[in-house]
């Protein structure tokens, strides 16, 4: 369902073989966002990026599916890490949604490799600009989200199976994110783990409100009465 996400054990202690596969990963993404960002996406070919970080097609098609999943690695990376801590966290009898909060800003202190949050930025910048990225993205998210609901359904007690509430936990959490993650994106300010976990705390604070918001018409709009002069 995912690439396979960064190990977070110290480089150290991996076998060689691992740390192989974990520079030739990372290789790959840092050399893929650096020439999607300057020749655009489309401007860049498999065999040119495979050339470039001397590595066959295979040993590519190995760690990652697409051009796209290349683009969108570390903030898949994320999300992998998310579904890891949903497995292990304990409800302690608290609303679904704060639990899956919290496992977001879990994951979210899991990303330590270095240049992680300047590669999350660049793939969030490089979708925005091409519809396949973000094709792949949506698709990402869709099978993320089935992946945390199945687990949520087989750890939790829920009264009803049928119940929509866990779904919809969790598509305010990716919409939330998704607010963060473009605020944080559009930022001037150097992109930081810090940053952006202080955005996603911001978005997950007006989920409540959200759910309460009143509409009202704007003063002079279509369908209000306009008002008169004494």
């Amino acid at each position: 369902m995912t690439t396979e996400p960064l190990s977070p054990a110290p480089a150290e202690r991996l076998p060689l073989r691992e740390r192989k596969k974990i520079r030739t990963r990372q290789a790959l993404i840092d050399t893929a966002l650096d020439l999607f960002t300057r020749r655009g996406f489309d401007g860049v070919t498999l065999d040119e990026l495979c050339d470039a970080v001397e590595v066959s097609k295979r040993t590519f098609f190995r760690t990652f599916t697409s051009k796209e999943d290349v683009a969108l690695a570390p903030a898949q990376d994320l999300w992998a890490a998310f579904l890891d801590d949903l497995e292990t966290r304990e409800p302690d009898g608290r609303p679904v949604m704060e639990m899956l909060q919290d496992a977001l800003l879990a994951a979210l202190g899991t990303m330590t490799a270095d240049g992680w949050p300047d590669r999350v930025r660049l793939g969030r910048r490089l979708a925005a600009e091409t519809p396949s990225i973000r094709a792949h993205g949506l698709a990402f998210c869709d099978r993320t989200t089935g992946t945390a609901l199945a687990t949520l359904h087989r750890r939790l007690a829920f009264a009803d199976p049928a119940d929509l509430r866990p779904r919809l936990a969790l598509d305010l959490l990716v919409a939330a994110f998704h607010c963060a993650l473009d605020t944080w994106t559009a930022s001037a300010d150097a992109p930081s783990r810090a940053a952006l976990a202080a955005r996603l705390r911001e978005a997950f604070a007006a989920v409540p409100g959200t759910l309460t918001l009143t509409a009202a018409p704007r003063a002079g709009s279509a369908g209000t009465s306009p008002s008169t002069s004494p």
